[in-house]
């Protein structure tokens, strides 16, 4: 109420609409990750005052589409006509903007967040990477529902205080789906059961949307089961122990209770997801990987678990088969990343005691601190006794065939700071490195790039506590990876231009075409 009325005809509400979405999201992710977000892409031009910042266009084009554009640095949000048969309140023919759907916003910054925290997650190494960012994108969108009372404690009302019946809070783009012939939502985080009841499997064949919804119910799953153990005395409270609602809506103080405590859930568990992302691998992410970066992230700020998030997590994941690679045994302890196996010493130089902050550790060092501490971390990482517990290889390692290798590379060194349930404060350095390696197809195919590098972790002292690596020599992955660039679904995302295989530019726009 403080700026333009809400009026689907005013241009100007419409620009109020998207930046205000955009800054809640990214206001999501600063509170979880404890730091400001760099974006990943380079910018063309800075504003006067010499910032970095994203473009937003709620008019960019005429097309049923929106998406991130990594080239300009951009949101484009595109605008069309509704078909002659419709659902739900819209008028056959009349105009549509996408950047007044709050789920498409939501879903659109996140690319462009994601692709600040992991700049070659827009690489299209695999279909778990692509169908990772729809499915991240989309739970962004959801868990974002919650954060509304008012459409909250409607939709528990109208569903009784059954989440999976709220299909206003599982819903994702409903106007867009509604005005483009499908008669439904775009999407829904409860869509993937079959007429048995049983959830749709992993399988990386899938169309990345297809896959990236399993991955998203899996998630919502586990965030109902929490809820129903959080909830369930205070409606046995209400019900004198039988746990069955009587007909009719619940009763306001039943009601405003269900709605804060799913409200609260749904913060912490969309935090836990953000957070996750500096667990992660910096390059050809896989679902099992993030479910090894969930746990791992709650773990180190939660670690006795009273309510039992991470087997919730864990036990949806299995139901769908999203099994990480080289673990013994599905459990927790077996889940969570370990240090390096051979010891590493501390990084002196980067101690919290000596790093350099601009008046606040959230806030990005300056150029020339950054530079100082990513050259002592490279000094560590490319020291040929520990290029293994990077993932690295020197160059004129057999193992490399007649492939080129480039030095390791900082992409990026961030500080991150976390506050526990309990007020502790966690305070760690996240850093991604990576190694380029130039695949020459002994078949006479395109070159193609191959990446290994870890995400490094080190805590207060310099300590380096974790280094989630995947290694430029995995013969496995490298197999998995030209298996994908060559295949039919590959080759919609990568092209040949003069002899080698390079990911599409307008990768998000093709992806949502």
């Amino acid at each position: 109420r403080n700026g333009r009325d809400p009026s689907p005809s005013d241009p100007r509400f419409h620009q109020q609409m998207i930046y205000a979405v955009c800054s809640t999201v990214y206001a999501a992710f600063r509170s979880a990750l404890g730091r400001h977000i760099a974006w990943g892409f380079t910018p063309s031009g800075a504003s006067e005052d010499g910032a970095h910042r994203l473009r937003l266009r709620p008019h960019a084009r005429h097309e049923r589409n929106a998406y991130y554009d990594k080239e300009q640095g951009e949101l484009c949000f595109g605008y069309y006509r509704a078909d002659r048969e419709v659902a739900g309140r819209n008028l056959p023919g009349s105009r549509v903007f996408t950047c007044l759907s709050h789920d498409i916003i939501a879903h659109e910054v996140t690319h462009a967040l994601l692709d600040g925290l992991r700049t070659q997650f827009t690489m299209p190494t695999g279909a778990d990477v692509l169908a990772f960012h729809e499915a991240f994108a989309d739970l962004v969108a959801i868990f974002q529902h919650f954060s509304y009372e008012k459409v909250l404690q409607s939709a528990i009302r109208k569903a009784r205080g059954n989440l999976r019946d709220a299909s206003m809070l599982t819903d994702i783009a409903r106007q867009f789906g509604h005005t483009t012939g499908q008669g439904r939502a775009l999407r829904s985080a409860v869509n993937d059961f079959d007429k048995t009841g049983k959830p749709k499997i992993y399988g990386a064949d899938d169309e990345a949307h297809d896959l990236g919804s399993v991955l998203v119910s899996a998630i919502f799953e586990a965030f109902e089961t929490i809820f129903k153990r959080k909830t369930d005395r205070y409606i046995k409270l209400a019900t004198n122990g039988s746990g069955v609602l009587p007909p009719g809506d619940p009763s306001p103080d039943l009601l405003s209770v269900l709605a804060d405590e799913a409200s609260k859930l749904a913060s912490q568990v969309l935090s836990i997801c953000i957070r996750a992302i500096d667990y992660c691998p910096p390059i050809d992410l896989e679902f099992g990987e993030f479910l090894r970066a969930v746990i791992t992230a709650d773990y180190n700020l939660v670690p006795d678990d009273p309510w039992g998030y991470r087997e919730a997590l864990i036990d949806a994941f299995r139901k769908r088969q999203i099994y990480p690679r080289n673990v013994d045994s599905f459990s927790e302890d077996a889940l969570l990343w370990r240090a390096p196996m051979s010891a590493v010493p501390d990084i002196e130089d980067l101690s919290f005691g000596i790093l350099k902050f601009e008046g606040d550790p959230g806030r990005p060092s300056g150029q020339d601190e950054l530079r100082r501490q990513a050259c002592a971390l490279g000094r560590i990482v490319s020291d040929p006794q520990y290029l293994r517990s990077f993932g690295f290889a020197r160059r004129g390692d057999p193992r490399l065939g007649k492939d080129a290798i480039d030095l390791p590379c900082v992409q990026s060194i961030r500080s991150s700071r976390r506050a526990g349930p309990d007020g502790q404060v966690v305070f760690d350095l996240v850093a991604e490195v990576t190694q380029r390696r130039t695949v020459l197809d002994p078949d006479g195919k395109p070159d193609f790039d191959f990446y290994g590098g870890a995400t490094v972790t080190l805590g207060p002292g310099g300590e380096v506590r974790y280094s989630i690596s995947k290694s430029v020599l995995n013969e496995e992955r490298l197999k998995r990876q030209k298996a994908f660039v060559y295949s039919e679904a590959g080759s919609r995302y990568w092209t040949s231009r003069e002899g080698r295989m390079s990911p599409e530019s307008q990768l998000f726009r093709l992806l949502h075409s």
